[in-house]
């Protein structure tokens, strides 16, 4: 199965840095993620720095997760602003068909820091891990999913060029006790050559 320990690191962009997530990243990561407007739509939010400290120093987690570093200058000190999943795993096959279809696509996602949101960062950084994911790590298929009301998410998709795939109803249960719509959008390889 393709790994991201196998892309050479960084991966650098016009404006940004992207690169696996260290133990020593985490308390850079969490002073975003604890936001409110942030952790209102994550999967996971821990209440303090020490549970987060916990669940995200697991080596399992590290493993598919990258930093977006924004560096604007030379000489300027680099800056995270986000965070991004890139979690390989295997297409759905029949019995017979499994093995080709194991390790063929990615789910992503991806948290901004709200200083950062409205610049273009997320469309610069996702498309980034896109090329990876159809480049370097060689899937065929990679998917994505929030919230229906977590408009910049599905928004971003849409502009990466990813197809909404699912439209599901009261499906998701937030944490407020609220049962919430879902979105689920994917792009295939062939789909993505020649976007930027």
């Amino acid at each position: 199965m393709p790994s991201l320990e196998d892309v050479a690191w960084p991966i650098r962009t016009e404006r940004l840095e992207i690169r696996p997530c260290t133990v020593d990243d985490l308390d850079d990561v969490w002073e975003f993620r604890r936001l409110p407007e942030v952790n209102r739509w994550l999967g996971r939010a821990p209440a303090t720095i020490e549970a987060f400290r916990d669940t995200y120093s697991d080596p399992v987690r590290l493993a598919v997760t990258l930093v977006v570093v924004r560096r604007d200058a030379e000489d300027a000190p680099s800056v995270i602003i986000g965070d991004l999943m890139v979690k390989t795993g295997d297409g759905w096959a029949q019995a017979e068909a499994a093995e080709q279809a194991a390790g063929t696509e990615a789910e992503l996602g991806w948290v901004l820091a709200p200083s950062a949101a409205g610049q273009g960062l997320a469309t610069e950084a996702v498309s980034a891990v896109i090329d990876v994911c159809f480049g370097s790590l060689g899937l065929r298929r990679v998917h994505a999913g929030c919230f229906a009301a977590n408009e910049p998410s599905w928004r971003l998709m849409e502009r990466l060029g990813m197809r909404r795939e699912e439209f599901s109803r009261k499906t998701a249960l937030h944490r407020s006790g609220e049962w919430m719509d879902g979105m689920n959008y994917g792009l295939l390889a062939e789909e993505w050559p020649g976007r930027r």
